[in-house]
């Protein structure tokens, strides 16, 4: 057998130790016992440190040197070479112990933050976070760095990204944001969006959000829907995806967290089915990932086209609707208003809870400030930004999963998600022509095709900002997103 067979070979074993863990998380989050945490705990520490070791084993370096002699440039071949080669060369800066600890402590910090969100209890669960960030930390310093700590962990979730990246990033978000939000508040047409909030029921909420992801593209024959605190979107192959949504007093938490948790289950299932359980299937990074979330949430989701077609269909589930026609709706969906959650945030103000994130982020990883001490941080931070008080560590610093996972460093690329989903929506309107008047008449496919052939087709063949510039021709950049939200939320609120 060649060195690049066995190498396969190696890397289709540690697909099924990754799934293994994957399943496990998936239940633990959905249908798991909360009497199960500690064994659970235990069995993904250990699983996650297998998996390390193997990967890490000289054997895995010898395979790929081996491999390098036998592949073509510019093949699929050479493009799984240079994806494990990158993944192994991290790896094996990281000892295996500090990744089996990392796991097990995941497994424990959810349950704890699960607790302390629903008890308000943020001191409870301060100690756990604080090792959390102490093994970021350690790991930053294992993988190496130039100009910040926060470079080595970001560019495992976003290669080649860094710091200041992001620093320019929100500097012209923030700028357009601050700018758009003043206009609005002084001078835009109120827009009243109460009728939104209520107590409305799960089994009609769950059987509508399921027909809506249903309709765009997202195959329940490779997938399904369940619920969970903070929804996500997981999967161990190309042939099973899994979403989860939540349902909430407000309406549109379901069918916008749905929408959102598809456009990752779209790109998930939108691999070569030839590159099943290989290093090349699935998204190439989190920021093209996260473009997609929000292209179906956003773009689509949002879109007065989308709910000329559903609404109807809306307000036979929710009686409470019928007085409200499609412009009344498209104006109260696309509300613009600081708050205080992140996942239901409007698309104007979305990346100011970013960019809390990734500046606290920052500072507890260089010791500016101590854990004990974010919540006032945040709750500074939300003042300032957003110019809302924060009631309590549940609505504040309490409310993302993330940071229980050990997933520092991810915040950012939500942020590039958003300039990417326009970005690729430019190319594809000037490909496919009148996007609206496929969305209205629930015609999906071709926009589904086009991101499949454009995006989902390439999985991880290309590194990100390659990508960016063979779909768009350009490095990822504001000037589309910032432009596509001016001129929406300028029609919306009928400023000049």
């Amino acid at each position: 057998m060649s060195k690049l067979a066995q190498l396969k070979s190696r890397m289709e074993q540690l697909n099924a130790l990754h799934a293994a863990t994957a399943i496990m998380d998936w239940d633990q989050q959905t249908y798991m016992p909360k009497g199960g945490a500690s064994a659970r705990a235990q069995h993904l520490g250990i699983l996650s440190q297998l998996a390390h070791e193997t990967f890490t084993d000289d054997s895995t370096g010898e395979l790929l040197e081996g491999a390098k002699a036998e592949i073509e440039p510019g093949s699929n071949d050479a493009a799984i070479v240079r994806n494990v080669k990158r993944d192994f060369d991290l790896s094996r800066k990281i000892p295996s112990d500090l990744v089996g600890e990392k796991s097990r402590l995941s497994s424990e910090a959810h349950e704890s933050w699960v607790h302390a969100r629903a008890t308000n209890d943020f001191a409870s669960f301060a100690p756990t976070l604080e090792r959390m960030f102490e093994i970021a930390r350690q790991e930053a310093e294992y993988l190496g760095y130039t100009d910040h700590i926060y470079d080595a962990l970001l560019d495992m979730y976003e290669e080649g990204a860094t710091a200041a990246d992001c620093t320019r990033m929100f500097d012209v978000l923030k700028a357009n944001t601050v700018s758009l939000v003043k206009d609005i508040a002084e001078n835009g047409k109120p827009v009243d969006d109460r009728v939104l909030y209520g107590d409305w029921e799960v089994e009609k909420q769950r059987r509508f959000t399921e027909k809506l992801i249903r309709e765009i593209g997202f195959d329940m024959d490779r997938g399904r829907q369940d619920t969970a605190p903070h929804p996500f979107c997981t999967g161990w192959s190309v042939g099973d995806i899994r979403l989860t949504t939540r349902f909430k007093d407000y309406l549109g938490s379901a069918i916008f967290g749905s929408l959102h948790e598809a456009g990752h289950g779209m790109y998930e299932q939108g691999s070569p089915m030839e590159w099943d359980r290989t290093p090349l299937a699935g998204g190439v990074s989190l920021g093209v990932h996260e473009s997609q979330s929000r292209t179906w949430e956003n773009i689509v989701g949002r879109s007065k086209a989308f709910w000329k077609r559903y609404l109807p269909s809306l307000r036979s589930e929710f009686l409470a609707l019928q007085a409200y026609d499609v412009d009344q709706f498209y104006r109260m969906i696309n509300k613009v208003e600081p708050s205080l959650i992140r996942v239901e945030a409007d698309e104007v103000t979305y990346n100011l809870h970013v960019l809390v994130r990734f500046e606290i982020e920052c500072d507890v990883l260089t010791k500016k400030l101590d854990v004990r001490d974010l919540p006032a941080a945040w709750n500074a931070k939300y003042k300032e930004y957003l110019g809302v008080d924060v009631p309590n560590d549940s609505q504040g610093c309490l409310q993302d999963v993330h940071w229980s996972m050990g997933s520092i460093g991810y915040f950012p690329t939500y942020s590039m998600g958003n300039l990417l989903s326009y970005q690729f929506w430019a190319c594809l309107r000037r490909d496919l022509g009148d996007t609206d008047a496929l969305i209205e008449k629930g015609e999906f496919a071709p926009i589904l095709g086009w991101l499949r052939e454009n995006i989902y087709s390439k999985g991880k063949k290309y590194p990100p900002k390659e990508l960016v510039m063979q779909v768009t021709g350009k490095p990822m950049g504001a000037e589309d997103y910032v432009t596509a939200l001016n001129a929406k939320y300028r029609e919306i609120y009928h400023l000049s």
